[in-house]
């Protein structure tokens, strides 16, 4: 099967005979494409029989949303990942070369456990492989509104759902691009935001981009403010919200990089807010672009 995200092409094989199925990735759906022309960010084969490398250098580990990764550095420069469910169970072997553009994966346990250990390989791979392409997979809730999509960023737990749901209630004419995890890619030096195949809690598995209009950090607060960040407060800002692996230096650096070139052009608050209706109104009218 073939896929588009953030307009790059991928590409994802299973092996036959065994009791893995395209049925795990229903989230997938609205971004499977005929085969494409162009070149593929990255091929992805499951297949259970791969075995994991042993006596590697463990370099990660870290917690998902339900679940953690461990990471293990390759002996030919590329990367093992074991996904472990919230129980510890380990639902996923994932191997990958250095660049992420051929990667393989065995998958174990039950069909749930099935279904969380593919979808993370899937995401971890168009990440890391997106990265060095001006690629990013941020943790955000995005608002389409008036042409632009406005990503809402923050720890979790702090919001960020809410304020789109704000947003969604109280300023004409807004959508939900996605609720946890879209892609802002620059082309031509123009900052997009898509839609992905990860939402988090939230079903909005959206085949959609927009202009990044601007990007917002919420942060908690007593009453209903906002700023606008100068450029090293804006980079510290948006830099966490990015899926990154600091530990390789090429996709660490092309990171940065993308994150230099979008808050050149495109503008980054913090909102000091409450959960309250207002605090929309108070961020759409000091962020849009209409």
């Amino acid at each position: 099967m073939y896929y588009k995200v953030a307009d790059h092409y991928f590409q994802i094989n299973i092996t036959e005979g065994g009791r893995n199925s395209f049925d795990f990735l229903p989230s997938f759906i609205p971004f499977i494409v005929e085969k494409p022309d162009e070149d593929l960010l990255f091929t992805l084969t499951v297949d259970d029989t791969i075995q994991p490398d042993k006596d590697n250098e463990m370099i990660g580990d870290f917690e998902l949303g339900d679940g953690r990764a461990k990471v293990y550095r390759l002996s030919n420069g590329g990367y093992q990942y074991i996904v472990s469910d919230t129980a510890g169970n380990s639902c996923c072997l994932l191997k990958t070369d250095k660049p992420f553009r051929n990667c393989s994966c065995a998958l174990q346990g039950n069909d749930r456990m099935r279904r969380f250990g593919l979808n993370d390989a899937v995401m971890f791979v168009f990440a890391f492989a997106g990265s060095i392409k001006q690629t990013l997979l941020i943790h955000a809730s995005t608002i389409l509104n008036n042409g632009y999509g406005y990503p809402f960023i923050a720890k979790s737990g702090t919001g960020k759902s809410t304020h789109s749901q704000l947003w969604l209630k109280n300023i004409p004419d807004s959508e939900l691009m996605n609720d946890d995890n879209p892609v802002v890619r620059v082309k031509d030096g123009t900052p997009y935001i898509y839609g992905s195949p990860w939402s988090g809690k939230t079903p909005c598995y959206r085949q959609i981009s927009a202009k990044l209009g601007a990007v917002t950090r919420i942060d908690r607060a007593k009453q209903n403010s906002i700023e606008r960040l100068d450029v090293v407060e804006a980079f510290a800002s948006f830099l966490p919200s990015c899926s990154s692996m600091k530990w390789d230096k090429d996709i660490y650096n092309g990171i940065c990089d993308t994150v230099s070139s979008i808050i050149e052009t495109t503008p980054i608050f913090t909102l000091h807010c409450l959960p309250d209706d207002e605090a929309a109104i108070i961020c759409h009218k000091a962020i849009s672009r209409a």
